[in-house]
């Protein structure tokens, strides 16, 4: 098993709570990236750790990726280019998963795109259940070496203990064997709702006959809450039915606009992992992911880079940054 003077994690703006979690739950060294913005809006990197032939692990959950999405592949270019043993993205959101296919003529089919994207720049990627939707597997939209991991097992433990006589309940028929595996961990009853949807943001939800097991305390659970529009039509119906204030517990916390505040309202509780930063956050990752990375150590160097080696020092940096102009003169000077 690799070092752990090899491994350095490295976080995104935003990531740094995270990452230290991570770095603590490893016992590896925490390191820093510079970001800024220049007037225009372009964006400015610096690997402030030396990653020469080191393990590096960029940390960047992609709750909303188009604002820290160049700046993620800056510092993993930039690294790969600074001799990094081996560059991983340790995404415990994944985005770009919704876009699976082409449902009008002429749309991108982003999740692809953004696959290759990704691909291009890091040897590994590690996330936290997917979206995954029509794939079977992140293989079947990366290149490089994937690991998905999963919170199920995370969710369960925390209703064992801290919910009094649950009832699992998941959001549609597709939640059912995520649902029934927790159920079965926490040793309590399950079932599942029938979603129709209608659209980003419109959705019905029915209610089976709940009857033989009203006085237990209901528990949604869900891989992800985005808009929100499915448990909240859940939590609504499900008083309706004799059943108190549910309890949610999700993995990704995203709560577009104000999804949380209209959930607050009609629930007992609302958890989530840290996936996402949130105020719901409460369920903790970093011991999961750090089992991951100390385990894939000894398959470091199985990784098979296709792209570039590392670039060689040039004179600038040879000689030092400051002695050298900034650039040439212009050719219509006389070159003073």
């Amino acid at each position: 098993m690799a070092d752990a003077a090899i491994r350095l994690i490295l976080p995104l703006p935003g990531n740094e709570a995270f990452a230290q979690r991570l770095a603590d739950a490893g016992g590896w060294e925490l390191g820093g990236v510079e970001t800024r913005r220049f007037p225009d809006g372009e964006s400015y990197v610096r690997l402030v750790s030396d990653v020469a032939g080191r393990s590096v692990d960029l940390v960047c959950t992609l709750a909303r990726p188009d604002e820290s999405f160049l700046r993620l592949i800056f510092a993993a270019d930039a690294a790969r280019s600074l001799g990094a043993r081996t560059v991983t993205l340790i995404a415990p959101y994944l985005s770009y998963m919704r876009q699976d296919r082409r449902f009008r003529a002429g749309e991108a089919v982003t999740s692809r795109s953004f696959a290759r994207l990704v691909s291009s720049s890091f040897d590994r990627l590690v996330t936290v259940d997917p979206h995954l939707h029509r794939y079977p597997a992140l293989s079947s939209l990366y290149a490089i070496a994937t690991k998905t991991l999963h919170a199920a097992p995370l969710l369960a433990d925390w209703i064992a203990g801290e919910v009094r006589s649950p009832l699992i309940i998941g959001p549609d028929e597709e939640s059912e064997q995520w649902v029934s595996a927790i159920a079965a961990r926490v040793r309590a009853p399950w079932t599942v709702l029938r979603k129709a949807r209608h659209g980003d943001r419109s959705v019905d939800v029915d209610v089976p006959d709940l009857s033989g097991w009203r006085g237990l305390q209901p528990v949604l659970v869900d891989d992800i809450a985005s808009s929100g529009n499915t448990l909240i039509e859940a939590a609504r119906k499900l008083p309706l039915h004799g059943f108190p204030k549910p309890i949610i517990a999700v993995v990704h916390a995203i709560f577009a606009d104000d999804a949380y505040a209209r959930l607050q309202v009609l629930s007992e509780r609302i958890v989530s992992t840290d996936a996402v930063d949130h105020e719901s956050n409460a369920i903790g990752l970093a011991s999961l992911i750090a089992g991951e990375l100390s385990g894939a150590d000894d398959a470091a160097e199985q990784l098979v880079r296709q792209r570039r080696p590392p670039e060689l020092r040039d004179e600038v940096e040879r000689a030092g940054y400051d002695s050298f102009r900034a650039s040439a003169p212009p050719s219509w000077t006389s070159g003073r």
